[in-house]
């Protein structure tokens, strides 16, 4: 006979019930899914033995935190160690999530088991759970679960400000759609301003540089000598704007109306803008991704580092990739086309942007694509699990692809993984610990900052003219929650 204990992990606590005894457990399938809606029939063959309640919103939070890594919270190691018996090899724990199953067999030394029937159990548990325990109703149990629910997300998307990826996300795709419309749109001003000026298109290439030009030259009639200078500066040659002021006075332009060349130069100030705000965008991309993939970014640069971490979905999602994915990542279509024809798989998806793929000969391609993507995995696993994340390993790793890189091609054999590595640590151990001081300082200053406030309040108040510096800080705390229960926030605002 086999003994069923069924965990049942709530907002309001953990409880764990008791089933009938069976030979095997299989057959009780039929049984439950017959009376799992029924709660006269459910009570027949499931009993509650023991409930935990949280002792607050805090506790709760701690333990669906533990449930959901697989890690076995003391509270729950305690319910189970009191209230299962001591033969351990005769009781069966049913559990909801096979990571919390694995982590109680491996810890506690009961045998668990997912699935089946115990899903079933685990429904009708669910569906009758504020039957089951006194004192609790349906209302308290779904505001219970409302509240936890709010508070397990708000601690997941509470991470470090400084260290978000989802802005890389969004800036990488912006900036690709950025090139894109500044592409058209430059080629709709060289058509349009074309019928006016054609010879310009040739004379200049760049696309935000010719719409500066459009913009300033406007009627190609009023021209002259004396806008010469300011033609060299636009377009940072002599020569072409040499060549620009000789092709307008025989240009074979059709003649423009004053409320046409109005519409282009407005529409070329658009495109001037969007270039402008894109350089911007770049560089804001940029001191992003230092904060969140130094090693990732000095490795590979940081558009393609960006890209690589907006299809991945995250930078977790990045650092959970075997080499393998991430050097075909971005190549999806190829390869499951290869697959299905039978033919050659790709050998690279977005790290072909990386200068490395292009510097090596045709037959190295493949060879230096595998080796690039093994060295950018690492590179994420660092910045995504680093407490102070740094560009030394990355750089170390940009080293050892040029040293692999330059043996393809000389021969040269590059140094050993383990003396790189070994140097890094040292480096990086020196980088975090600098780091570790400026950030200590910051925060020294902020806190002066805090406390000259506080004082400038205490003078403020005529009443608090006499407190001390602590009464002081303790009145701008209060009036701090005051502020924030008004606001109807339930932790304080500074």
């Amino acid at each position: 006979m086999v003994l069923l204990h069924v965990l049942f992990e709530h907002a309001v606590g953990y409880a764990l019930l008791a089933l009938k005894e069976v030979e095997e457990i299989s057959l009780l399938l039929p049984q439950v899914e017959e009376c799992v809606l029924n709660l006269g029939k459910f009570h027949n063959i499931v009993r509650l033995v023991a409930f935990c309640p949280f002792a607050s919103s805090q506790v709760a939070l701690e333990n669906a935190n533990a449930v959901s890594e697989g890690v076995v919270h003391e509270d729950l190691r305690l319910l189970l160690e009191t209230h299962l018996p001591s033969k351990k090899k005769k009781v069966l724990l049913g559990v909801g999530d096979p990571k919390i199953g694995a982590a109680i067999q491996e810890e506690l030394g009961y045998t668990c088991q997912t699935g089946g029937v115990i899903a079933e159990i685990l429904r009708g548990v669910r569906l009758h759970f504020h039957n089951l325990v006194k004192g609790l109703t349906d209302v308290s149990a779904c505001k219970a679960q409302l509240g936890l629910g709010h508070s397990y997300s708000r601690a997941k998307v509470k991470f470090n400000v400084n260290r978000v990826d989802n802005m890389i996300i969004q800036s990488i795709s912006l900036l690709d759609q950025l090139d894109k419309d500044i592409n058209t749109f430059s080629m709709r001003v060289r058509e349009w301003y074309g019928y006016h000026f054609p010879e310009l298109v040739k004379i200049i290439n760049d696309n935000a540089t010719y719409c500066r030009l459009a913009q300033f030259i406007g009627n190609r009639r009023e021209l002259n000598e004396e806008k010469l200078e300011k033609l060299e500066e636009l377009t940072m040659d002599g020569a072409k704007a040499k060549a620009i002021l000789d092709a307008s006075r025989s240009s074979m332009g059709m003649d423009i109306s004053a409320i046409d060349l109005i519409n282009i130069e407005s529409f070329s100030n658009r495109v001037v803008s969007l270039s402008e705000y894109r350089q911007s965008l770049h560089t804001y991309l940029r001191s992003k991704m230092s904060q969140v993939a130094p090693s990732l970014s000095a490795l590979i640069g940081e558009a393609v580092g960006a890209r690589l971490i907006a299809h991945a979905g995250s930078l977790t999602n990045l650092a959970k990739y075997p080499a393998s994915t991430v050097q075909i990542l971005g190549a999806e279509k190829a390869l499951f086309r290869a697959l299905k024809t039978r033919g050659n798989t790709p050998k690279y998806g977005l790290i072909f942007h990386s200068t490395f793929i292009g510097r090596a000969a045709a037959k190295n391609k493949g060879r230096i694509s595998r080796y690039l993507a093994n060295k950018c995995s690492i590179a994420s696993r660092i910045d995504c699990f680093s407490e102070v994340p740094t560009s030394v390993f990355g750089e170390k790793l940009r080293e050892q692809v040029e040293e692999r890189l330059s043996f393809y091609e000389t021969g040269i054999f590059p140094r050993k993984n383990l003396q790189v590595m070994k140097e890094a640590m040292v480096q990086a151990e020196e980088a975090a610990a600098e780091i570790t001081r400026k950030l200590e300082k910051q925060e020294k200053k902020r806190l002066k900052k805090e406390k000259k406030r506080l004082a400038a309040i205490a003078l403020a108040s005529p009443e608090n003219s006499t407190s001390t510096p602590e009464e002081c800080e303790e009145i701008g705390a209060e009036r701090t929650c005051s502020r924030a229960q008004r606001a109807g926030c339930s932790t304080p605002v500074p």
